[in-house]
């Protein structure tokens, strides 16, 4: 058994003078060893965070070193803290630091998820030269769009969420030195905290006074209005950027997390774009969550991180990963398929050679009612006819009462509030469509990503339409796979007579939908929290009071087949 030498607060200096701190686990006797690196924002001594997935002493007892850096201006390290401002910059100075420590080999790789998955691709991007492999799980590939404004639509619930519950307590401690004034100010963080599950279903104006009492966070709650065209932008995002992150990448994501789309997008474009090895593994998992169960759903044993099919766990598959790239041992792990999902429905992992799959075909199935499609107990039918002449459905849109989310790929604050759950009582309102198939004679695969096509008018200057899948059971539950959504701005004086189309996004899925199952399609103008409620006059409920009801139909007949086309394999 190998002992484990611990070194706490070893400083590391930037160029500009600022120094980092980290702790470093490393096998207490002679010799030299590749480094695992990761660089997060939520402390280095707690082990929720620090290690979270990974056991950090298996890593040391198969040879490597651990290090665990706090980033700048966060926990132990000097500096400001501007959300992947540094990130590029702090992460290749850090990286050439570690491989030139006396026990190290000289190859360092990174791994962590969401922000400290983000910060293993960002220094990539600098091309630190002894960065050989990284391993980012659940995470980013734009800052603004994956976390603040996604196609100009606000998702302040999750920003507010991630600001209020993860950021402010250490910017609390930084700031109030004295113990007085500390914990007066945590009492405060603390009530509001509690109170944040709540105040987010609330579709009132949000200042987030907390951060203005607190006296701290007040450049974070800056960046939810700051310009699309402010060059934090062009620092915190990797999008256009592709072609220079030359490394081998282990993908890891999740069909009900929060960041599975860009996680998806990096894994695409960096197979696309670099030429350098790159793996993909997709789980029925939550943000961050690894466990067999998501929502209100089992997958199964096997579909927990702990196992993985029976064939080790997440530790092992990032030993098997770091072994080939920094020990150069030769691992199984280059000769499978490069690609590794887990299929909802039948619970089973499958090996796949690409994504999206070549063999898939993008089947449209069209909407159809008699113009009463309003709740799960109207008329409203789905299938894979052309409609002929057909009535038009319509709903109105509330701000002020929205539709609620209910599980899905979420990041906001409150008890299991992302996953799979029951859609039946969201179902039951007025101000949605639904559009169900008959129960299905033979087992139907979905795999991939997918779009709804609206044509669409309302009596709003500005509406939004949200579109969910969900697989209903025959015991006539309704669980939700994936949602997207939607901004279509009409002329001024519109009266319902400009007809626009508008096509919907939504984040792929892998489910069987298996006999007796039915397929199903909402459609709606809300989803709230997950997404800020449009108020119908072309701005916020964060920036004035003023809402208006809003009539929103959709048509589904020859000249404008609304539709989804679902990717069947």
């Amino acid at each position: 058994m190998v002992s484990i030498l611990l070194q706490k607060n070893v400083p590391c200096m930037m160029r500009d003078g600022i120094t980092l701190y980290a702790d470093i686990y490393r096998p207490d006797q002679p010799g030299t060893y590749p480094v695992l690196l990761t660089r997060l924002p939520y402390g280095k001594d707690n082990p929720f965070y620090s290690h979270r997935y990974l056991d950090t002493n298996r890593l040391v007892e198969q040879g490597y070193v651990v290090i665990i850096q706090d980033v700048r201006g966060r926990f132990q390290s000097e500096g400001k803290f501007y959300p992947f401002l540094y990130e590029a910059i702090d992460g290749y100075e850090t990286v050439e630091w570690a491989a030139n420590l006396p026990f190290s080999s000289g190859k360092v790789g990174m791994f962590g998820l969401s922000y400290y998955g983000y910060t293993q691709l960002l220094a990539a991007k600098a091309k630190p030269p002894h960065l050989k492999a990284i391993f980012p799980a659940m995470t980013l590939n734009n800052f603004k769009e994956n976390m603040i404004r996604q196609d100009g639509i606000c998702r302040s619930a999750p920003y507010k969420t991630w600001v209020i519950e993860y950021i402010l307590p250490d910017l609390i401690r930084r700031k109030y030195q004295a113990q007085r004034t500390y914990q007066a100010k945590m009492n405060q963080w603390v009530q509001m905290l509690n109170d944040l599950a709540a105040s987010l279903f609330e579709t009132t104006i949000e200042e987030c006074s907390i951060i203005e009492e607190l006296g701290v966070g007040e450049r974070l709650k800056r960046l939810v209005s700051l310009p699309d065209d402010d060059a934090l932008w062009d620092e915190t995002r990797i999008t256009d950027d592709y072609h220079q992150l030359q490394i081998p990448a282990y993908h890891l994501a999740g069909w009900y997390d929060s960041l599975l789309q860009s996680t998806l997008e990096n894994y695409q474009q960096m197979a696309k774009q670099t030429g350098q090895p790159q793996r993909l593994i997709i789980g029925p998992w939550t943000h961050g969550d690894f466990s067999g169960i998501a929502g209100e759903r089992s997958f199964g044993i096997h579909a927990s991180a702990g196992f993985l099919n029976q064939r080790g766990d997440l530790t092992n598959l990032h030993i098997r990963w770091f072994n080939y790239w920094l020990k150069g041992i030769s691992e199984d792990i280059t000769e499978e398929p490069p690609i590794k999902l887990f299929v909802m429905g039948i619970n089973q992992w499958r090996y796949e050679q690409s994504w999206p799959l070549v063999r898939t075909a993008y089947v449209p199935y069209y909407f159809h009612s008699k113009g009463e499609a309003n709740s799960r107990f109207g008329d409203g039918k789905l299938n894979k006819i052309m409609p002929d002449e057909e009535p038009v459905d319509s709903f109105i849109h509330d701000p002020l009462s929205p539709v609620p989310t209910n599980g899905g790929q979420t990041l906001f604050y409150g008890v299991h509030t992302s996953g799979a759950k029951d859609q039946r009582w969201i179902e039951e309102r007025e101000d949605m469509l639904v559009f169900t198939t008959a129960p299905l004679e033979e087992p139907t695969e979905v795999t991939g990503p997918i779009k709804v096509t609206l044509w669409v008018t309302s009596s709003a200057t500005s509406a939004d339409f949200n579109a969910k899948l969900v697989d209903v059971h025959p015991d006539e539950t309704a669980y939700n796979l994936t949602d997207g959504i939607s901004r279509v701005e009409f002329p001024t004086g519109n009266k319902n007579q400009h007809i626009r189309c508008v096509e919907i996004a939504l984040p792929a899925t892998s489910n069987v939908f298996l006999p007796g199952h039915s397929i199903r399609v909402e459609i709606a103008s809300s989803n709230y929290p997950q997404y800020d409620v449009n108020p119908n006059i072309g701005i916020t409920l964060q920036q004035s009071r003023e809402a208006k009801f809003a009539k929103q139909t959709i048509f589904h007949c020859r000249d404008y087949p609304s539709h989804i086309v679902l990717p069947i394999v």
